[in-house]
């Protein structure tokens, strides 16, 4: 792998330097507020899991940040292998903790999502605009299935998710964007990207905090 290779993917990037990206860069704040936030709210005994996606959360802005300073491959696997991990640990969670299995069937469950992701992936890389955010679809779709399928089960659960799915589907929409309307917005609108995913990364804490917390109180 060519670690050290120049990637140029955003609107806002127009060369090589260090702060060819200010507001992509900075806006990786974000997660490491949102981080902050949620872990003084998950400091219960059972939310051990919820502190660890906090972490990760603030090294998702720490990875996005470097890659949108310094723009080259081995800052691009910085930036995804967080996202990679939140997104890994989540399931695990919501299997032990929404559906209640015993934490080998959560991981077995868990690495369904690769199959899943292998499946689906083709069908959205065939819709227009989404360009390399279609690589990013399988999250909201794995998200929106959990949702429909603990409406019945956890309803409260189940409408957090839904919520979670809105966001980033909004998200979504303004990183497919960026290069879209970047003759007109010179900044582009990837920043977006980044104070939303925030917020629904942060709020899909919350959802599996007050879950586990309800069940602890009960």
């Amino acid at each position: 792998m060519e670690w050290t290779r120049y990637i140029d993917g955003y609107c806002e990037r127009l060369g090589p330097e260090y702060w060819a990206e200010p507001i992509n860069a900075v806006t990786n704040a974000a997660f490491v507020v949102a981080a902050v936030i949620m872990w003084q709210r998950v400091q219960g005994p059972r939310l051990g899991l919820a502190r660890a996606l906090c972490v990760i959360l603030g090294l998702i802005g720490v990875g996005s940040y470097l890659f949108h300073t310094h723009a080259l491959v081995w800052s691009a696997v910085a930036d995804t292998t967080p996202i990679a991990a939140y997104v890994l640990l989540y399931i695990f969670a919501a299997n032990r903790d929404f559906w209640g299995m015993p934490w080998y069937w959560a991981i077995a469950a868990t690495l369904l999502f690769f199959p899943f992701a292998y499946i689906t992936l083709p069908v959205f890389q065939n819709l227009p605009l989404l360009g390399t955010s279609a690589g990013y679809l399988p999250v909201p779709a794995m998200i929106a299935l959990y949702a429909l399928l603990l409406r019945n089960r956890l309803p409260e659960v189940a409408k957090g998710l839904a919520i979670g799915v809105a966001i980033l589907m909004v998200s979504l929409t303004f990183r497919s964007l960026d290069e879209v309307v970047c003759s007109a917005l010179p900044l582009g609108t990837h920043f977006m990207w980044h104070i939303l995913n925030a917020v629904m990364l942060g709020w899909m804490i919350e959802v599996y905090a007050r879950h586990v917390e309800g069940v602890s109180n009960s």
